[in-house]
Order: structure tokens, then C-alpha cells, then sequence
């Protein structure tokens, strides 16, 4: 019998077989949005900085603690989103949107889409959902956000993607605009995560948050936020070495307050809030190998939209 990867990656050859472009349009594209992280000519998070910080060579850039400096033509410029619909999808039965924010030193067509596989994965897992993953910074080690700083960024940028889902699968938009929405979070992709849970706009839409090894900061508003909403949503964080004393001390704050936490695996409803111990996983590989081959697939097939 093939191993879910043999399988995954038999998949990827039929559906992608030209170097990333996809034989069926329809289901999987590259769409230029509008609404971006990128470009973003505003300002750091408080207000005091502007993100183009400086200029070399006749081009603005931004400067990051770990990436150094780079100019907004080659990193923080790309408009595009990752669009996926499986076959089966139907959002006239229980379903959701699922937006994966990315971590550092990453593309949509080489690495979400063939590296880690996540519409596969997606597909994988035979949720009933959409898949949404926005280019954020090209290929550094850099988590800025962009316009998802921004309040009531993140509905202005789902919607758009529900009007672009929409003629792709021929769907009412408005039936879209009505699905919950579960956020996955890989490595730096906790930073647009937070701002879009605290400030993002879509209210009670949020069905749950997945972190793949991706809380390296914010552990207390996302304690704060967890504390507050966990009754309502469910939220899931896996670790590897890398992440796990932040993901610790989260899980000790959640007990202080009370807050239960079964043991994984469970199924992912309201009010469930869990932890993943991968500790020999590699950071690295932790989109598509960490406590099991696929990760993400065995986690969204655990999530249950109709309770």
C-alpha cells in the first residue's frame, strides 16, 4: 500500500506537471490581489517607524532584525495569493476557508505549493475548505506583516478572495462570505496571525487557529486572545525543539487560568485547546514532516465545522 506521501506525490505529478503550473486552473492559481500584504509603504506596528527605513542604490527598503536590508522591488512587492478548492468542496454543507500565513525564506509556487504541498495536504484531509495563503515577504528571513498591521485589513483581503473564489468555482460569493475561517500559521506566519486575530475585522467568523511550530513571539497576546475566545474557537500548537519553551510557557499561562487542555489527538470543535509535542521534528521540513508525514492534513482532518 503507498504511504499518504507516495500518494501526495503522485497527486502533485498529475496536478502540477509543468514546473508549478497547474493543469487545473480552476481549482489551484496564482491570483495578483488587490488587497496584499505587499507592497506596504506605511508604518511599524506603534507608529513610530516607517517600514521603507532606508535606501541603497536608488531603492527603498526595509531593514529586519534577522533578513538585514531589503529593497521592496525584490521582497516586498509580490501581490499574488494561492487559491485552492478541492473537488469535493461545497459550501452549501459545513465548510470553512482555511488561510495559511507562511514562515521565512518562502514562496507560494516553490514552497507552499510544491515544497510543503499544502493544497494537497488540504485536499488530503477532506475538509470541506477553501485554501488562502498570501504571499508575505519573498524569500528572507523576515515576518513583517505588511498591510495585515493594518486594522480591518485581513476582511478586506478575505473578501476579495471570496470574489475570486467565487468565479472560480462558481459559487455565490455570498455563500463564501458566510463560511467560518481557520487560520494556519507556519513558523513566522505567527506575526500576520496575531494582528489578524486581534484587530482583522471578520468578528466571530474565526472557527480556530493551527500554529506549526510558529510561536517565536506575541506569547501573550496570544495567551490573551486564547483566554478570551477558546469557549468560542479551537486552537491547536505544535512544536518542535525550536518553538517549545515559548509553547511551554504558553501551555503553563493556560493552565493558571483554567483552561483545559486534552491530550492530542482530539477532534478540533469549540472550546478544544491542545498542544503538540514534535520536539525531533526539524523546523525546516515541519509543514510536511514533524510528528507524522503531513502534518497539516491529519490536523484539519480533526477539525468538526458542524458543532
Amino acid at each position: 500500500m503507498m504511504s499518504r506521501r507516495a500518494c501526495l506525490g503522485a497527486l502533485a505529478g498529475a496536478i502540477w506537471p509543468w514546473g508549478g503550473v497547474c493543469a487545473e486552473p480552476q481549482r489551484t492559481r496564482l491570483v495578483a490581489m488587490q488587497h496584499s500584504a505587499f507592497p506596504y509603504d506605511g508604518m511599524m506596528p506603534g507608529g513610530s517607524t516607517p517600514f521603507l527605513d532606508s535606501q541603497q542604490h536608488g531603492q527603498w527598503g526595509h531593514t529586519s532584525t534577522r533578513g538585514g536590508f531589503n529593497t521592496q522591488t525584490s521582497t516586498y512587492s509580490d501581490k499574488r495569493s494561492l487559491l485552492h478548492v478541492p473537488k469535493s468542496f461545497n459550501p452549501r454543507k459545513p465548510a470553512c476557508l482555511v488561510v495559511f500565513f507562511h514562515g521565512n525564506r518562502a514562496r507560494l509556487d516553490p514552497d507552499v505549493l510544491k515544497r510543503q504541498r499544502v493544497p494537497l495536504q488540504v485536499d488530503a484531509s477532506r475538509l470541506n475548505g477553501a485554501l488562502i495563503a498570501p504571499q508575505l515577504a519573498v524569500n528572507v528571513n523576515d515576518s513583517s506583516a505588511g498591510h495585515f498591521w493594518t486594522p480591518g485589513f485581513f476582511a478586506r483581503y478575505i473578501a476579495e478572495a471570496e470574489y475570486h473564489l467565487a468565479r472560480q468555482t462558481g459559487q455565490p460569493e455570498k455563500a463564501l462570505a458566510a463560511l467560518p475561517i481557520v487560520i494556519v500559521a507556519y513558523s513566522g506566519g505567527y506575526y500576520p496571525t496575531i494582528f489578524s486575530l486581534e484587530q482583522g475585522g471578520v468578528g466571530q467568523r474565526i472557527r480556530g487557529v493551527v500554529l506549526l511550530d510558529a510561536l517565536f513571539g506575541e506569547g501573550e497576546r496570544f495567551a490573551d486572545w486564547i483566554v478570551e475566545h477558546h469557549k468560542l474557537v479551537f486552537f491547536a500548537s505544535a512544536y518542535s525543539a525550536a518553538s517549545k519553551a515559548e509553547n511551554l510557557a504558553l501551555k503553563a499561562h493556560l493552565a493558571r487560568k483554567s483552561v483545559r487542555m486534552p491530550v492530542w489527538p482530539v477532534p478540533l470543535a469549540k472550546g478544544t485547546v491542545c498542544f503538540i509535542d514534535a520536539t525531533k521534528a526539524v523546523h525546516d521540513d515541519f509543514v510536511s514532516q514533524a510528528w507524522v508525514e503531513d502534518p497539516l492534513a491529519q490536523i484539519l482532518e480533526r477539525v468538526r465545522l458542524s458543532v
